[in-house]
């Protein structure tokens, strides 16, 4: 018996493939209608989490934040069955994760974070990615659970809260590609450019392609052979800023990017790769 507490677009999909694989599933979310409508599929719907995960050898979390964690977790306490091992798939600080590994080990239970890159359709396709770290015999005996929910597990080794650590450093590489590329639309509509013109500039060159060779230059820790000088990127930078401004389009990155590029420049980096931006954080 599974028990899933939160019923949102990730956690409703997580059930209805569990369903689909043959699993029971008992299920709970603070709005009851949203825990009932998973009836239909086949879960069983309680208005009481503590009720909820009476009889479940397995206790899945898809919620908000830590205090919502852990504020579920106290109040299912009494009803979890001894042994169970709790899953928590919720995006959470790294110091949460690792204290509730902690106070529930202490309390007799098996606590696991277990952070995803999936979105609602990869949980009913039982597809993306799952993270987990930790106790490295608990994580074995899991991993072929957890291997059929997601495309596929990846295991960061025996340091608890070093998954909850990787998906945050994932997700604020989004959180910065986004706002990134929303600027980048900014200036496309400033340069009078139709959003056609820049998907199919993307769908023929794909920047993302060098990201591993990004990376590991910004790494090296040299920058004295550069593929595109400081100076010159922080030109090319001054000129997408007055193309926004002569037409009223605001920038939210890219000012505070030609800063950042000043202040290396300042300092004397204007010559070198213009990487060199990254230095005193990428090693």
């Amino acid at each position: 018996m599974i028990a899933f507490l939160g019923m949102g677009l990730l956690g409703s999909n997580f059930v209805r493939a569990l369903i689909s694989k043959n699993e029971q599933v008992q299920v709970w979310n603070r709005t009851a209608a949203k825990a009932a409508a998973l009836e239909a599929y086949g879960a069983k719907a309680f208005s009481s989490a503590a009720e909820a995960v009476k009889g479940a050898s397995r206790v899945h979390l898809t919620l908000k934040d830590d205090h919502t964690v852990n504020e579920v977790l106290e109040a299912v306490a009494a009803g979890l069955t001894p042994g169970a091992v709790i899953i928590d798939h919720t995006t959470t600080s790294a110091d949460g994760a690792v204290q509730r590994t902690k106070e529930w080990a202490a309390r007799g239970f098996t606590y696991v974070h277990a952070p995803v890159f999936m979105g609602p359709q990869n949980a009913l396709d039982s597809t993306g990615y799952m993270l987990v770290s930790g106790d490295q015999t608990v994580i074995g005996t899991l991993i072929p659970s957890l291997s059929k929910m997601t495309g596929k597990v990846i295991n960061f080794g025996d340091v608890p809260g070093k998954a909850a650590g990787m998906k945050l450093v994932g997700n604020s590489f989004l959180v910065s590609l986004t706002a990134g590329l929303a600027d980048t639309l900014s200036l496309a509509k400033a340069l009078d450019l139709p959003i056609s013109d820049i998907s199919s500039l993307f769908d023929l060159w794909n920047p993302g392609n060098g990201l591993p060779a990004r990376l590991q230059r910004m790494t090296s820790g040299n920058y004295s052979n550069p593929s595109w000088e400081l100076s010159m990127a922080r030109k090319d930078t001054q000129l997408f800023i007055e193309a926004a401004q002569k037409a009223n389009t605001p920038l939210s990155v890219l000012p505070a990017i030609a800063a950042e590029m000043d202040r290396w420049i300042e300092k004397g980096h204007g010559n070198e790769d213009w990487t060199v931006i990254g230095s005193a954080v990428s090693h």
